[in-house]
């Protein structure tokens, strides 16, 4: 075959393909991904431009002003304190004053006892740094001048030991504090506030815990109830309406918030933590932990009743006084207590007094009392104070009594004598079951007198502890540790003194020198 017919082959060089292209112009493809890119790029050049003008032009709405309170509001207000009766317990922190007088105070409010159990701190703290419980009137504290000045939550649990009785100095910031968180519960509601002269008003909305509230102002409550009208712009709070003290509501009339300023003290911020509802136990000189009071068993009749037989076989005990007895008077004492010869005799130490003690020796014919330095009354602290002195050595510095009305004589009456276990008028009472000296234990109320005590009684029928309401009202103990109590001898009673014998005795019912 002649090759010269063959036709020509084909241009494979890939050079002379681009050209061809390129001679062609772009191809589809490509032409609409140059759109897509564009328009991509106008579009976040408008958006950002848009976002530009926006933000120069956009302005926050106004807040909205302050109005009258609605109805709605006005009847949460009213049930607030109710609500907080209701929810019995509630955390607590709370900023009063400002700058070195600044007190803060962490832990618990308990409205239905009412109890407060706080830890005291902050530069203002003073000589109530540490722990403090109150309930009503009485006030113990726990000093810690060691403590951090920042405080934190107390131990559930109370510290057993170092507790005293308070009497908050005049013009302390911390009384009219502690009377504002235990004055936010009532039994009953409020009068509902009726604008425009009910001194209340809605101010804002707030969130606290992610729970929308509504900021309330009005006067802080009273005993009987809410502050006049009056004091909404003129009285304890502020001059200025702005003072008034805010309430930070929720929907259920819950109060999560307080702002306000109190005279002598400034401003005072509370706030309570709604979930945080522990069950507080009151320190022993408020009274223990609470029970359900009921009457006795025929099994804890019986033991009571056969009390004082029961003591009587034991012959003795070792005792330590833990007595709240007077405002800022805290007793402290050990010795022994002998049921054979119906003596008691300690040494007590007052906190306030540290290098002093006094010696008291209690029998039938009456109390004798001794004021002497702490080493010769047995040494130790004035916390832990050490045993009388054995014997007990008569002097000049013993004065007895027939009796004494004091808590503390009539204490140390009812451990000596037992006349309380079965003589009392009035029904007794079981308060609740307790621990006394490693031993389970009832703890039975009885009257006595103007006062009531408490006798613990395990269930053997021994007595563990003795408990007298004192007259600020705290409780004092005595606990009794069964014990081999040593021969405590005879009272230390002065001699009589001897008469001169110089001169005749002038008879019965004469004056010397008439005839």
């Amino acid at each position: 075959m002649d090759d010269t017919s063959a036709p020509p082959a084909p241009d494979t060089d890939p050079r002379g393909a681009s050209q061809i292209t390129d001679a062609a112009g772009p191809t589809p493809v490509s032409r609409r991904r140059r759109t897509v890119l564009l328009l991509l790029g106008l579009a976040a050049v408008t958006s950002a431009t848009a976002l530009v003008i926006g933000l120069l032009s956009w302005a926050p709405d106004p807040p909205e002003p302050a109005r009258p309170l609605t109805v709605s509001e006005g009847e949460r207000l009213a049930a607030m304190r109710v609500t907080n009766l209701r929810d019995l317990r509630a955390g607590v922190r709370v900023t009063a004053g400002t700058g070195a007088a600044r007190t803060e105070l962490v832990g618990w409010v308990d409205w239905s006892r009412p109890l407060l159990y706080l830890d005291v701190g902050g530069p203002g703290a003073g000589p109530e740094r540490g722990l403090l419980q109150t309930a009503g009137p009485v006030v113990m504290i726990r000093p810690d001048p060691a403590a951090v000045p920042t405080p934190a939550a107390p131990p559930l649990v109370p510290p057993s030991d170092r507790w005293r009785l308070h009497d908050l100095p005049p013009g302390r910031p911390l009384a009219p504090v502690l009377d504002l968180l235990l004055g936010l519960a009532a039994d009953r509601p409020d009068p509902t506030p009726t604008p425009p002269h009910g001194g209340a008003r809605w101010v804002a909305r707030d969130t606290i815990a992610a729970e929308p509230v509504d900021v309330l102002q009005a006067p802080l409550p009273t005993a009987s109830g809410p502050a006049p009208a009056s004091a909404a712009s003129t009285g304890p709070t502020g001059d200025a309406p702005d003072e008034r003290p805010r309430y930070w509501l929720d929907r259920d009339a819950r109060l999560h918030k307080l702002v306000a300023r109190l005279p002598g003290v400034g401003p005072v911020t509370v706030t309570l933590n709604r979930a945080d509802r522990p069950t507080l136990r009151p320190v022993d000189a408020l009274g223990g932990r609470p029970g359900l009071p009921r009457a006795l068993t025929n099994a804890e009749q019986n033991r009571l009743t056969r009390l004082p037989a029961r003591l009587r076989v034991e012959r003795g005990a070792a005792l330590t006084l833990t007595a709240p007895v007077g405002t800022d008077t805290n007793l402290r004492g050990t010795g022994w207590l002998s049921w054979t010869a119906r003596t008691a005799y300690l040494a007590v130490a007052d906190l306030g007094v540290p290098d002093r003690r006094t010696l008291l020796w209690r029998d039938t014919a009456g109390l004798g009392r001794a004021d002497v330095p702490a080493t010769a009354g047995g040494g130790g602290t004035a916390e832990s104070p050490g045993r009388p002195p054995l014997p007990a050595t008569p002097g000049r510095a013993w004065t007895f009594t027939r009796s004494g009305a004091d808590d503390l004589s009539l204490l140390l009456n009812t451990a000596v004598t037992l006349d309380g276990a079965t003589g009392q008028s009035g029904a007794p009472v079981r308060i609740r079951e307790d621990v006394a000296g490693g031993r389970v234990v009832d703890v039975i109320e009885l009257p006595a007198g103007i006062s009531s005590v408490r006798y613990w009684i395990d269930r053997s029928g021994s007595l563990r502890r003795l408990e007298l309401r004192t007259g600020p009202g705290a409780w004092a103990q005595l606990d009794l540790t069964p014990a081999a109590v040593p021969r405590l001898g005879k009272a230390p009673r002065p001699a009589a003194a001897t008469r001169p014998t110089g001169k005749p005795r002038p008879a019965a019912g004469r004056r010397p020198g008439t005839p």
